[in-house]
């Protein structure tokens, strides 16, 4: 899949690192906004049990 990817970036190798860092903080940021929010209500994350 990111060789995928990588073939399918227009432009050189430096110009092709650079939209790859792009497109690795634009995952990051929807996720944080917009995924991690809407599945955090579903997890029981404060639900601790010890025993």
């Amino acid at each position: 899949m990111y060789a995928w990817i990588w073939r399918r970036l227009p432009g050189s190798i430096p110009v092709k690192v650079v939209q790859s860092v792009l497109l690795v903080l634009l995952v990051l940021v929807v996720l944080i906004t917009w995924v991690f929010p809407a599945v955090e209500p579903h997890v029981p994350i404060d639900q601790v049990v010890v025993g």
